[in-house]
C-alpha cells in the first residue's frame, strides 16, 4: 500500500515550544505540516514548572547572566552564542507576551515577579506561578488553531527522514491512528521533537521524550554532539504511584531546603551555594547522600515558609502532592534525581541549521553550545525560544538557497508482517532504561560504560532485525530509537575521558586541559580506546 502524501513548504516534527513558535512565525506566508505523536500539547515545555531566565530586572545585566550560565556550563559554552541567546532574552517575554503568555507581576508595582534558582547570581526567572510551560504550552496551541496554512497531525510519528545527496526532502511518518505509514513532502524540515528522558528509568520527562529527532537526525548523516551531557534533575517527587513529577528548583530558590532521614540539612557540606548549587553538584550530593545511608530518597522541606505564601507562589505543586498525601505546608517533600535535560543533541548553529541541507533543529533536539555541559536552570526555554525565532527568520534565504521539492518515493515494508511477540519489545524496553540507569546514570565509570557498551550493541542488533521483520508500530518505533540514544550517550561517554559538568566519570574525576566538544556521524565513528 503506497499511503498518503502530503505536501507543505515546511514539516515540523514536534508540538512543543520550538515547534509551535516556529510555525506560527512562518505561517503568514508559508505552508506548515505539524506531526506529533501523541496530542499537540503533549510534550516536555507543557512541564517545565520554573520559568525563563531573562535580564529584566535593575540591578541584573547581561554579562551577569553570561557569566552565570557559562560558570555552570563547566567551560563547555560556546561564549559567542551564550552572548547572543542572552541578549535575545527580552525580545522572547515580549514576544511571548504579544502571544498572551501572563507572567506573574507584583501587584505592588506592576513589575515582574522575578524568581530566584540554582546557578543564578541574581533573581531572573519570569514564571506563571510554578506551571508556566503548561501556560505557554497552551497559549500557543490556542493561536496554532487560528493560524492560517498550519494543519497539525496527532498521534502521527516519524520514522525516518528522506534524505537524497546529503539533502532532507521530508519524512515518512506512522498514522498510529490507521497504521499506515505516510509521505510528508517538504522543502525544510525541522525537528523539534524535545529530549531523551524516557532513555533512563526514573526521568522528569513525558512519555514522548524517546529522542526520536536525534536518532532520525543520526540516521539522515547529521552530527551529533555531547550526548553524554545528561542533566539529572535533583528533585523529582519520590512516589509509588505519581510517577515522573518534577519538583521545580524555584522551591529551592524560595529558601526550601534538602535533609536526610536523619533530618540534618547535607547540602552545606557539598558546596557553598548549598541548594542552590548548579543542578549537577545538587544530583550528586543527593545520589551519594542515598548511597551512604541506603536510603530510597532524601527530604525536601518547605513547610517552615507562610501556608498562603507556599500555596499562592505553587499552587500546582502543593495541589500534586496533597494528591500523594503530602501537605508541603506541614511536612517536607520525599524526592531522587532523575533525569531531566540532555545538553548535547544535533549539532546546529543558533539560527537551527544542521549540517544536512534542509533539516533543521531546535529547542532540545539540538545541541548549539548554548548549555555547554551542565544547564543552567530556566534557560531552556530561553534558547528553545530564540533557536526557534531565529530559524523562522532564515527561512526565505534557506528556500531560496535549496532547489524544487523531490517527489518521496512510497514506503516500501518488504516482507514485513505482523509482530506476533510484542512482549519482546516490552522487555526490551524496560532492559535498556534499567541498563541506562545502572551503568549510565549521575556517578558512571569505565567499566560499567563497558558493559553498557556490550549490552546495548546486542539489544541494538536484535531491535534492528524486529524493525525489519515486522510492521512498525509506535512502540517498536521509540525503542529502535531509544536504543539509537543509548548507544550515542554511551559511546560520547566513553570518548570524554575527565569529568566535567553533569558527566561524572570516577575513573577521570579531574577536568581535562582543554575542553572539547564530543562529536559522532553515521559513517565517521571515532577510534574509541578500550
Amino acid at each position: 500500500m503506497a499511503g498518503k502524501i502530503f505536501e507543505s513548504d515546511v514539516l515540523v516534527i514536534g508540538s512543543g515550544l520550538a515547534g509551535l513558535l516556529y510555525s506560527l512565525k512562518i505561517a503568514r506566508s508559508r505552508s506548515v505540516n505539524i506531526i506529533t505523536k501523541g496530542t499537540v500539547t503533549e510534550s516536555s515545555t507543557s512541564r517545565a514548572q520554573g520559568g525563563i531566565a531573562t535580564v529584566i530586572g535593575e540591578n541584573d545585566s547581561f554579562d551577569s547572566h553570561v557569566a552565570d550560565t557559562i560558570r555552570v556550563g563547566a567551560g563547555l559554552c560556546h561564549s559567542d552564542v551564550v552572548k547572543s541567546i542572552v541578549a535575545s532574552g527580552p525580545r522572547i517575554v515580549q514576544e511571548l507576551t504579544n502571544l498572551g503568555v501572563k507572567f506573574c507581576k507584583d501587584s505592588d508595582d506592576n513589575e515582574y515577579d522575578l524568581g530566584l534558582e540554582g546557578g543564578h547570581s541574581k533573581r531572573r526567572v519570569l514564571h506563571v506561578k510554578d506551571h508556566t510551560g503548561r501556560d505557554i504550552e497552551q497559549t500557543l496551541t490556542e493561536r496554532v488553531s487560528e493560524a492560517p496554512n498550519i494543519t497539525v497531525f496527532e498521534n502521527h510519528m516519524g520514522v525516518n527522514l528522506y534524505v537524497r545527496n546529503n539533502q532532507v526532502f521530508g519524512a515518512y511518518v506512522l498514522d498510529d491512528n490507521m497504521g499506515d505509514v505516510e509521505r510528508f513532502s517538504s522543502r525544510i524540515t525541522v525537528l523539534a521533537t524535545g529530549g531523551t528522558g524516557r532513555v533512563f528509568l526514573y526521568t522528569s520527562n513525558p512519555d514522548v521524550a524517546t529522542g526520536d529527532g536525534i536518532a532520525m537526525a543520526y540516521r539522515a548523516g547529521a552530527s551529533i554532539v555531547n550526548m553524554e551531557m545528561v542533566q539529572f534533575h535533583p528533585t523529582l517527587l519520590y512516589h509509588t504511584k505519581i510517577r515522573s513529577f518534577l519538583i521545580t528548583e524555584a522551591l529551592r530558590g524560595e529558601g526550601a531546603i534538602l535533609k536526610g532521614h536523619d533530618g540534618r540539612r547535607f547540602m552545606p557540606d557539598y558546596h557553598p551555594d548549598a541548594e542552590l548549587a548548579p543542578r549537577d553538584i545538587v544530583a550528586r550530593a543527593i545520589d551519594n547522600e542515598l548511597k551512604k545511608t541506603g536510603a530510597d530518597h532524601v527530604w525536601l522541606d518547605i513547610s517552615f515558609k507562610d501556608t498562603d505564601f507556599i500555596v499562592e507562589r505553587f499552587p500546582a505543586i502543593y495541589e500534586k502532592c496533597l494528591e500523594a498525601g503530602i501537605d508541603i505546608t506541614q511536612e517536607p517533600i520525599p524526592v531522587v534525581p532523575a533525569a531531566h535535560y540532555v545538553m548535547g543533541g544535533v549539532r546546529a548553529d543558533i539560527n537551527g541549521r544542521t549540517d544536512v541541507n534542509g533539516l533543521f533543529a531546535i529547542g532540545e533536539t539540538a545541541c548549539t553550545g548554548f548549555h555547554g555541559a551542565n544547564r543552567l536552570a530556566s534557560n531552556s526555554l530561553l534558547e528553545t525560544s530564540v533557536s526557534a525565532l531565529n530559524a523562522a527568520q532564515q527561512l526565505d534565504a534557506e528556500l531560496e538557497r535549496l532547489g524544487p521539492p523531490i517527489e518521496i518515493p512510497p514506503w516500501d515494508p518488504g516482507a514485513a508482517t505482523d509482530p506476533d511477540e510484542l512482549v519482546v519489545v516490552s522487555h526490551m524496553w524496560d532492559e535498556i532504561r534499567r541498563l541506562m540507569a545502572n551503568y549510565v546514570g549521575i556517578v558512571r565509570s569505565s567499566k560499567r560504560l563497558i558493559r553498557a557498551r556490550n549490552r546495548i550493541g546486542f539489544l541494538a542488533r536484535e531491535i534492528g532485525t524486529f524493525y525489519w521483520d515486522f510492521k512498525v508500530t509506535r512502540d517498536l518505533l521509540e525503542l529502535r530509537n531509544i536504543a539509537t540514544v543509548a548507544e550515542l550517550i554511551i559511546r560520547m561517554a566513553r570518548m570524554r575521558r575527565e569529568s566535567r559538568g553533569a558527566h561524572f566519570n570516577k575513573d577521570y574525576p579531574s577536568l581535562a586541559n582543554e575542553a572539547v566538544d564530543t562529536l559522532v556521524r553515521k559513517g565517521y565513528e571515532p577510534v574509541i580506546q578500550a
